[in-house]
């Protein structure tokens, strides 16, 4: 894969310098990315409408034209690296969007940024999530009557592994919508909060929001753990959480 098979894959044009092509990152009409390359063969690629150049590189990736063994600019990635994708289904199990889980590291520990992206229909991505905002995991919520609501999509694949349903939002501890709440019409539901302050609101947030439709809410603290991943990861067990929802009234 040398730098004409990529701009070519993107309809690109030669222009002085390299070529222009239009971005995989963004809804690109106009061609906005430039490509060049150096002496030692390396790829760089530069997004005039905005894009970080992390996210072009993340695009080109999935429709498998950055070339193998490229490395990224560290002094340029914004983002790190992408180590988990969680997919969105809508009420027909199609793929409505991914959000991405980047990780890097930083004088102050390891950092984690998240971003949804959505196919384009031509085999790629676009960033952003588009018109809806859908519940992670929706079809197996509407498929059971007792969801928990952890406050992460590793939360909820933690809670998947050990046999329960659960779904979460995207956007984090402040990005729970009105239009969720419908979803938990006559359902049990079990919040599991992150133990600091953002998850305590959220917590709130989510019980206020579903509390007119649900048939129960119950929101269960997890005590010297920060979220449920945490928790199993202790050593405690599925069973230890039945227990723990006994133990606790319906309001």
């Amino acid at each position: 894969m040398n730098l004409a098979d990529i701009a070519n894959s993107l309809h690109g044009r030669k222009a002085s310098s390299g070529w222009v092509a239009r971005c995989p990152a963004h809804d690109d009409h106009h061609p906005s990315l430039s490509l060049t390359e150096t002496q030692n063969g390396r790829v760089l690629v530069k997004c005039h409408a905005g894009c970080a150049q992390t996210a072009v590189i993340s695009a080109l990736r999935a429709r498998g034209l950055w070339p193998e063994g490229q490395q990224r600019d560290p002094s340029s990635d914004g983002w790190g690296n992408l180590v988990a994708t969680y997919d969105y289904l809508d009420e027909r199990r199609a793929l409505a969007y991914q959000v991405c889980r980047f990780e890097r590291w930083t004088p102050q520990g390891r950092e984690k940024t998240f971003r949804p992206r959505r196919p384009d229909g031509r085999g790629g991505w676009r960033w952003g999530h588009g018109d809806r905002w859908l519940l992670y995991r929706l079809p197996e919520l509407l498929e059971n009557p007792i969801v928990f609501v952890p406050e992460g999509e590793k939360d909820v694949e933690s809670l998947r592994s050990f046999g329960f349903a659960a779904t979460t939002n995207p956007g984090g501890a402040d990005g729970w919508r009105a239009e969720f709440n419908q979803y938990f019409t006559g359902r049990d539901v079990v919040i599991l909060p992150d133990n600091d302050p953002p998850g305590w609101t959220r917590a709130l947030a989510v019980a206020r929001g579903v509390l007119s439709f649900a048939a129960t809410v119950r929101v269960l603290e997890l005590k010297g753990a920060k979220d449920i991943s945490e928790w199993f990861e202790q050593g405690h067990s599925e069973l230890e959480l039945i227990v723990r929802l006994d133990d606790i009234h319906d309001p």
